[in-house]
């Protein structure tokens, strides 16, 4: 048979029938596919459709994200992220192309992780979210304290037993879910929610357990560190382990390495603290009765001043009757020149009930001084007591700390003052005023 006869036999398509055999060729042979690739011109439809393309060094491949899927998706894409995109492969006889239809996305590797969460680091800063000028003070005894975690967790467990053993606080769980699909949403609504409530919290602990990267990404989203930075109650972050670091943490008022931690962040140790006030109590007790001794000795010597008025009175009764003997022994002129001299005398002798009021008069003045310089007295005092605690409480090497300086321990916790004490890659524990850190040469990290 001739060429023109064979050409002649092929079958005849219209441009419809040989696009739909083509559409139905390609879909059913890859109907389900992984694609690794680079985001490029992403663009979303006034539909709420996302068009983008996925290319790598060598091709291109066109991409579609149906606006349901896509409001579904846990990542946000980006130009510049790359991806691997599951899905089915399709064609658009409109056109004459063939696409991907995306189902779900995932970022390739943690590379590509760190460079979104960088990314995504620098823009929130560039806006002040993390700035210290932000941070609020955590209360010293909060009534109430509020915890965003899963329910289920040993987080929870963790925080309310290390509250039993310091300081037992009312606390109210707002359950989520930590990690997955909708865990970022439900995070950030419950910080939003606690501050509306009725029993407002004193300060909230946001946390979970530790895991990888992408088990923690929940906290790293845009969604909550916002919430987080906007929130009136601080927020003491406890997301994983020592190691781990995310965004919230820059955004926390508080960032704790641990749950325990931030629960020993949240309440002081109550034992310490009647402790301490026992201490004061037994110290202002020594201090008033010393002042009371001190004061009673002072009254005592005064008293020892003063002339008993029954002894004065006795000791001019019995005068008196000696000049009254000593009259009437002697002769006549004697007698009245004497009894002139009496007369004279009586004039002058105060009757003893004058001399008792008078006496009681002086008395009662004495003690009316006595009074208000006991007083002042024991002001003056309470005063000096109460500067010499200051003077000792800012000696206190806290206060030090408090200025920026830190103490240096071995890994034996002993003090190391001096360069000589530390030897190369050896373990230090450095003490902060509001904590210790342990610092590990590189070289012993994993």
């Amino acid at each position: 048979m001739s060429l023109p006869d064979l050409l002649h036999n092929l079958p005849e398509f219209t441009v419809s029938s040989l696009s739909q055999a083509l559409k139905r060729t390609v879909e059913s042979s890859y109907s389900r596919v992984r694609l690794k690739g680079e985001i490029s011109g992403l663009k979303q439809h006034s539909s709420g459709h996302v068009y983008f393309s996925l290319k790598d060094e060598n091709a291109v491949m066109d991409a579609v994200c149906w606006r349901g899927t896509f409001s579904g998706l846990s990542i946000r894409p980006q130009d510049g992220m790359e991806i691997i995109a599951t899905g089915k492969i399709t064609t658009y006889p409109g056109r004459s192309k063939y696409q991907m239809v995306v189902e779900s996305i995932e970022l390739a590797g943690e590379g590509a992780l760190l460079k979104l969460l960088e990314d995504l680091k620098r823009k929130l800063a560039q806006e002040g979210l993390f700035e210290e000028g932000r941070k609020k003070t955590i209360p010293l005894f909060p009534k109430i304290i509020g915890v965003v975690t899963s329910p289920t967790g040993a987080v929870i467990r963790d925080i309310l037993h290390r509250l039993a053993d310091r300081f037992p606080s009312h606390v109210i769980l707002w359950p989520v879910l930590v990690q997955g699909e909708g865990a970022a949403e439900q995070i950030a609504a419950a910080v939003r929610g606690f501050q509306n409530q009725s029993q407002r919290p004193d300060v909230l602990i946001v946390g979970r357990g530790g895991g990888s990267l992408e088990d923690l990404w929940a906290f790293n989203e845009e969604i909550v560190v916002r919430a987080v930075a906007d929130s009136q109650i601080p927020v003491i972050s406890a997301v994983g382990h020592e190691t781990d670091v995310t965004l919230v943490d820059f955004a926390a008022d508080k960032r704790a390495p641990t749950p325990t931690a931030a629960a020993e962040f949240a309440v002081p140790v109550r034992q310490s603290l009647m402790e301490y006030l026992g201490q004061k109590e037994s110290r202002m007790k020594a201090m008033l009765g010393m002042v009371l001794q001190h004061t009673t000795a002072l009254l005592s010597g005064l008293s020892r001043g003063l002339l008993d008025p029954q002894t004065l009175i006795q000791d001019k009764t019995q005068r008196l009757d000696d000049w009254t003997e000593r009259l009437i022994a002697s002769p006549a002129p004697f007698f009245e020149k004497r009894q002139d001299y009496v007369r004279l005398l009586s004039a002058r002798l105060s009757h003893p009930k004058s001399m008792t009021e008078m006496m009681g008069m002086n008395l009662e003045h004495l003690d009316s001084r006595l009074k208000p310089a006991y007083h002042n007295l024991l002001e003056r005092l309470q005063t000096h007591l109460n500067s010499s605690g200051q003077l000792l409480a800012s000696y206190s090497y806290e206060k030090t700390l408090e200025r920026g300086f830190a103490l240096v321990f071995d890994s034996e916790k002993q003090l190391a003052g001096r360069v000589t004490q530390v030897t190369p890659g050896q373990d230090l524990h450095i003490r902060f005023y509001d904590g210790e850190v342990l610092v590990t040469p590189l070289d012993k990290h994993p």
